[in-house]
């Protein structure tokens, strides 16, 4: 791998650009280019800098920017009719966007209820599981074991299922929190167990909190198959996702997958959940869904539990923009354009790739304790120690400072802190599906440049 030349000391992005006042307001007052145009795998800022997209946004542009088949079938679509309320009318984008998603499910996962983002898709998961049990005489069913660290939302009803202290600690008053069993951070183990007895190890954990809870009161358990931004690609053993199924079954607990970051290809798989040919009973997705193109997210529900559902008086749920005529042509677009192009196929070839840059990266730099994932949902973890799993120092902020290194170098990244948003720092590295092997050789150089830089600044081994 080539290695680039480090610059001395560079000014930061907006010292180099200043930006005008603004009367936005997000997370925090940092300021970043104003963009001008995005094409591929590329953003364009108005400051005339060319960025990679390292991390699809929030691993979202899953098939690249400005696809122009894309914009056409939206194009069209905007020549009929933009909005369609669902109470109103039946549009055809949602009806084939619904057929394309079911045939594309496991046997009964068929009923498809569209809403606008990822959170939605949760919190539609949730309210749905407790409609269903409240309709099959099971009301005494209400919890929803999750895991910890997770992520799964910023409404409400997502966040009583995240385990991450900043983004939900200040909100506890508003909800009901629901019960969580570690994540199956096994790269973290100091145990004699092998992967396989970690995975079922891990496993147990859901069962034994069944019982804990008092198995005629828990109504399913959520998780991410590939985890995301609160464990940075975290993939289990292959003996997890078996054994979680087995448990579900033998208590009656729904299993709900949230598929919204590793769903629609990003894996490699239509639904990453297939790699380990296990079944849910709902999935939620977004993100790659409409790939940025529109806001869009789905429920994915099992035809007899509807059924249920409907016959004891209706989903008792919805969003204004639920099925709109515009955001469904964009996913069906997507998708078409994930099938033209074999995006899959370029998913697991070019994941593989990463993945062994990663690694290679992570033989060099002593302070890169582990590198994970599937497809082009990849992650690494820096550490202090590889052998403790130690994270670095808190007030290093490196989860923060890396990918302000790499931004200077005009490559996007994504980071959080990775134990529960206390400590730790992971980095996910996730570029669009349509990446090439040249274009993944420049994300791993400037990734060098930048771990090399950051070595440096903190005295750290490289």
């Amino acid at each position: 791998m080539q290695h680039l030349h480090l610059a001395a000391s560079r000014p930061s992005v907006t010292e180099r650009h200043p930006v005008k006042k603004s009367n936005l307001f997000y997370q925090s007052r940092q300021r970043r280019p104003e963009v001008d145009r995005a094409e591929g795998i590329y953003i364009y800022g108005k400051n005339g800098t060319r960025y990679i997209d390292g991390s699809s946004g929030a691993m979202v542009s899953n098939i690249g920017h400005s696809n122009q088949n894309v914009l056409k079938a939206m194009k069209a679509q905007m020549d009929s009719a933009t909005f369609a309320y669902r109470l109103h009318f039946e549009n055809s984008a949602a009806e084939d966007l619904a057929s394309t998603i079911a045939d594309r499910m496991p046997d009964g996962l068929n009923k498809i209820f569209f809403v606008s983002g990822g959170s939605e898709a949760v919190e539609s998961c949730v309210k749905f599981a407790r409609q269903w049990a409240v309709a099959a005489g099971q009301s005494s069913r209400w919890k929803i074991i999750s895991r910890f660290p997770s992520y799964h939302g910023s409404t409400l009803g997502a966040l009583a299922l995240t385990g991450y202290g900043p983004l939900k600690d200040a909100f506890m008053p508003l909800f009901k929190d629901m019960p969580k069993i570690p994540a199956p951070t096994c790269y973290q183990d100091q145990d004699n167990l092998s992967d396989h007895e970690r995975g079922l190890k891990y496993a147990e954990m859901l069962r034994d909190e069944i019982m804990s809870q008092g198995p005629d009161t828990v109504l399913a358990f959520a998780m991410e198959p590939v985890g995301g931004a609160s464990t940075g690609a975290l993939v289990a053993p292959d003996s997890y996702y078996k054994r979680v199924r087995e448990i579900c079954d033998e208590f009656g607990v729904l299993l709900i997958m949230d598929e919204v970051m590793s769903g629609v290809g990003r894996t490699g798989t239509f639904m990453a959940s297939e790699h380990w040919d296990i079944r849910p009973d709902l999935v939620a997705v977004s993100k790659g869904f409409a790939a940025g193109y529109a806001p869009l997210g789905a429920m994915i529900a099992d035809e007899k539990m509807v059924e249920t559902v409907l016959d004891a008086g209706g989903f008792a749920h919805g969003h204004t923009y639920a099925g709109n005529p515009l955001a469904c042509s964009a996913g069906l677009a997507v998708l078409n354009e994930i099938d033209r192009l074999d995006l899959m196929g370029n998913t697991r070839a070019m994941g593989d790739v990463l993945m062994s840059g990663l690694r290679d990266l992570m033989s060099r730099y002593e302070f890169i304790g582990d590198v994970r994932g599937k497809g082009l949902l990849t992650a690494f973890e820096m550490v202090s120690d590889r052998d403790t799993m130690k994270p670095l120092p808190k007030d290093l902020n490196a989860y923060d400072r890396f990918v302000e290194i790499c931004y200077e170098r005009n490559l996007i990244t994504y980071s959080r802190r990775t134990r529960g948003g206390i400590d730790g720092d992971h980095f996910l590295i996730c570029p669009p599906m349509i990446v090439t092997e040249t274009q993944v050789s420049d994300i791993l150089n400037i990734l060098d440049d930048s771990l090399a830089v950051f070595a440096r600044e903190n005295g750290l081994e490289a």
